[in-house]
């Protein structure tokens, strides 16, 4: 790789800039509330250079989602050099990474409607190809569980991989974080639970639940 100059090595160091704020306003306030005079104004430059490494606020959003991509892709490569574990294991590490980077106020809020983001999205050819890499990465590894029969097999894997995407949104993380009650590791474990055990008692809780009433009963 060819060394960068003095003058694109200073443009790199202000567009990684850029971004960093861009994610940070998008974790705090979403895509919305986000405007580029705020973005300027935090990076201390004029909108004038902003423009010129992004020409308008969809394409911001846009490398935000492309970094945190970037992110999410070196988890699951280090998960996949990890010895042991089964394939269970890893899309637990995967959900558990994606929530410790919500909770540290590192993950971009973006809206579920809003056309003219999807549309920049769709077209924006880097975020596209992380995007298809990592669900690949992740459908593979809901297959192999399903496999084995540590997922439930009637469920479709794009509903476990929506599913697990959900959890980089989700917003019970931040309703759990500002009631102060628990650590982020007790958030995190408990969320964990909720999603790859459900909300239901097992069979062997219900049990275990019953026997005080038989025994009342019997007395």
């Amino acid at each position: 790789m060819a060394k960068l100059s003095f003058r694109e090595q200073q443009l790199q160091l202000r567009e990684d800039a850029i971004v960093a704020s861009v994610n940070r306003l998008l974790s705090e306030k979403g895509f919305d509330l986000m405007t580029v005079d705020e973005v300027v104004a935090d990076v201390g430059i004029a909108k004038a250079s902003l423009y010129k490494h992004f020409p308008s606020k969809e394409d911001l959003a846009a490398a935000a989602m492309v970094k945190v991509l970037e992110r999410a892709l070196a988890e699951v490569a280090r998960l996949r050099e990890e010895e042991g574990g089964t394939p269970l294991d890893k899309l637990k590490g995967v959900a558990r990474w994606t929530m410790q980077v919500q909770l540290a106020g590192e993950m971009p809020s973006l809206p579920a409607q809003n056309s003219s983001l999807r549309a920049a999205l769709v077209a924006h050819k880097v975020y596209m190809d992380c995007l298809l890499r990592l669900s690949d990465e992740l459908g593979e590894w809901i297959e192999a569980a399903q496999k084995d029969g540590s997922l439930r097999a009637e469920l479709a894997p794009e509903v476990v991989l929506y599913t697990l995407f959900a959890r980089a949104c989700d917003p019970v993380l931040g309703l759990l974080k500002a009631a102060g009650q628990y650590s982020h590791e007790q958030i995190i474990d408990m969320l964990l639970l909720s999603c790859f055990g459900g909300l239901a008692a097992s069979p062997s809780q219900v049990a275990v639940a019953a026997v005080p009433k038989l025994r009342k009963k019997a007395a």
